[in-house]
């Protein structure tokens, strides 16, 4: 099965993109299964950058880059180490980078400082002995700089952990001054040498945002975003609970403690909106009638998503439902927030045009971030309905009927599962008239 896509007055699709977009639009550029690519990742995606480009993608994040225990990078060891990596070699990687940066994309890296893998074990016989992947003592460190409550690992000489524990290798001591001005003289190695732009935080949650705000103000990333990923609060039903408030504090909370220029990825989005789109969009409406996540709270920090490589690829940890999926970017790509993108989705999926369309949509009226929302007021199960700063309307459901929000829409258009009108802004008799731009009944 595909997708039925119905577009009125096209020529609206193809006015000429700004050289600069009004929002940074991130892009998920790898998945779980990516480390396995015949030829390498790095090769492979080089091929992909002029469709991103097209598409008003700004920023790539790129895979974790050092050598690792694990083939998808998670388990890093020789951090300075970028030929040992399974997705491409050092110079593989640069020209990777060099290549988005000539078409205007920045590429971000997955920094895995968490944790590590040893080289070899030490004269306990414990694998404690790191090695950083130079000739010289650079990331060589031993087992006095692991946390003192890694029981597993340490030697007890390090300082207790300031975050969440990570069971399968050594939670590294950040509090450790040598470990702090290392890992900093590393990220800003791979900016200058290899040609990141910003950071991506791997499992931040794993050590103090006191930290997070260290290495921000050591390393100056163009973008910074943090994975802080923890439960949403269910009900009896295994649903959710409507009020999710606590979880998006949380978020928001550790953005503010990492000193407030780092993003964090808005799991309350994910979590709330994969559950509305399976009959209860009354669930994208707070108490307030503001959005329920952390672009409610905080949108110039909230990074929304549909999928990554863990939530959904062939992990499907948390997966958005299969079937919805469109209904997802049309919410994330009109509404406030930094949205990304999932390399799978794009792709894989055959969705490439529609989000391009969604994008071309957020840039050509100026949508960024904080851009002002208002729902429609009543709750239902069946509709959803926000105008979008007065020039996007979006519709998403079943229902016909679309409410009060509607300013004058085409009365030829066919209500599908999603619709979203733009102002036609050229008709200056008729401002308030919205064209109909594109709709969906299926969505794979």
């Amino acid at each position: 099965m595909g997708i039925t896509t119905s577009l009125s007055y096209l020529l609206f699709f193809n006015i000429i993109l700004p050289t600069l977009t009004a929002s940074p639009i991130l892009f998920q550029g790898f998945n779980w299964e990516s480390s396995k690519k015949q030829g390498g990742w790095y090769n492979f995606l080089i091929n992909s950058i002029p469709e991103l480009s097209a598409s008003g993608i700004t920023h790539v994040w790129l895979p974790p880059p050092s050598q690792s225990a694990a083939s998808e990078g998670y388990l890093p060891g020789r951090l300075y180490d970028l030929n040992a990596s399974h997705y491409g070699t050092q110079y593989e990687l640069k020209a990777l980078i060099k290549a988005f940066r000539s078409n205007g994309i920045q590429c971000i890296a997955d920094i895995v400082i968490n944790h590590r893998t040893a080289e070899k074990k030490d004269s306990r016989g414990i694998w404690a002995i790191f090695e950083g992947g130079t000739p010289d003592d650079r990331l060589d460190w031993g087992p006095s700089f692991i946390c003192s409550d890694d029981t597993l690992f340490s030697d007890g000489k390090g300082n207790p952990d300031t975050g969440a524990g990570f069971d399968p290798a050594p939670d590294i001591d950040h509090v450790n001054p040598r470990v702090q001005r290392e890992l900093s003289d590393w990220m800003n190695w791979l900016k200058i040498e290899i040609g990141f732009a910003g950071w991506r935080f791997d499992f931040a949650r794993g050590y103090s945002p006191d930290f997070t705000k260290l290495y921000m103000k050591n390393t100056s990333p163009n973008f910074a975003v943090g994975e802080i990923w923890n439960s949403l609060s269910y009900g009896n039903d295994s649903k959710p609970n409507y009020n999710q408030d606590a979880h998006r504090r949380e978020l928001v909370d550790w953005v503010k403690a990492a000193g407030g220029a780092v993003t964090a990825f808005d799991f309350t989005t994910k979590g709330i909106l994969q559950a509305a789109v399976e009959g209860e969009l009354w669930r994208l409406k707070d108490s307030n009638g503001g959005p329920p996540g952390m672009i409610g709270l905080m949108p110039e920090n909230a990074v929304t998503f549909i999928d990554n490589h863990d939530t959904g690829s062939t992990q499907k940890i948390w997966p958005f439902p299969s079937d919805k999926v469109m209904q997802g970017y049309v919410y994330i790509l009109t509404h406030p927030g930094i949205p990304s993108i999932f390399y799978d989705h794009f792709f894989d999926w055959g969705l490439k045009e529609e989000i391009s369309k969604l994008i071309s949509i957020r840039t050509r009226n100026g949508s960024n971030p904080t851009v002002p929302t208002k729902a429609d007021s009543a709750s239902n199960s069946d509709l959803y309905v926000a105008a979008i700063d007065g020039k996007i309307i979006v519709k998403i459901g079943p229902r016909f009927d679309v409410g009060s929000l509607f300013l004058n829409p085409s009365k030829n258009c066919h209500l599908e599962k999603i619709s979203v009108w733009e102002k036609n802004n050229l008709d200056v008799q008729n401002p308030k008239y919205f064209v109909h731009i594109m709709s969906w009944e299926s969505i794979y």
